[in-house]
């Protein structure tokens, strides 16, 4: 029971980890054209999101997918990139497909982004005589930090929109913009390291 509790608080450790923000910046890229009125859909949004990066997260940690670290690190800030400039073409804030786009990029990211936590955590497992144990508990920990870090993204929307009554498309934009630096600056920083490996 300690051994699953320690692996669940490296999971929410590792997702909400400033050094290593790439996730957190992918989640804002995600979430930041919702409201807390949208929760239902934001709900979705997260859901196939965690789809994606669970089987990745279990394939490659079970030794049964394997990708080069330095490919999966290029990519991880280049589905930032893509997600944020989506948020460009949104055009208005009724989002009434039932099954829009963004859902499914959610998941195909995710599974990108599973590598790399899956990369972290088998840096983690050392001799352990069985994963499964690890590999559910850390799954569990990037759960709760994924859901603390949505419900921090739609509490300043609701305060910067609903109550500072910033335009909602100035807000997205503002953020998107700023998303975006961060994204460009990472894949920079990684793209060298890549084509070195090749």
């Amino acid at each position: 029971m300690n051994d699953m509790l320690i692996y669940a608080h490296l999971g929410f450790r590792h997702i909400i980890d400033i050094n290593g923000s790439d996730h957190i910046l992918f989640i804002v890229a995600l979430v930041i054209r919702y409201m807390l009125s949208d929760w239902k859909k934001v709900l979705i949004l997260v859901t196939s999101f965690t789809i994606g990066h669970s089987i990745t997260l279990a394939l490659s940690t079970l030794e049964w997918v394997n990708f080069p670290v330095q490919l999966i690190e290029l990519l991880i800030p280049m589905t930032i990139l893509f997600t944020a400039v989506s948020n460009f073409f949104v055009k208005g804030f009724t989002f009434q497909s039932k099954h829009p786009i963004i859902y499914y990029l959610a998941l195909f990211f995710g599974l990108i982004h599973g590598l790399g936590f899956s990369n972290y955590l088998k840096s983690l497992l050392g001799k352990e005589e069985s994963i499964i144990g690890p590999l559910f508990s850390f799954n569990l920990g990037l759960e709760l930090g994924q859901l603390l870090i949505v419900s921090i993204i739609l509490l300043f929307s609701f305060i910067f929109v609903s109550r500072f009554k910033v335009d909602r498309k100035l807000y997205l934009r503002i953020g998107s913009i700023l998303t975006i630096g961060f994204a460009l600056n990472m894949v920079l920083d990684r793209i060298i390291p890549f084509l070195k490996s090749n």
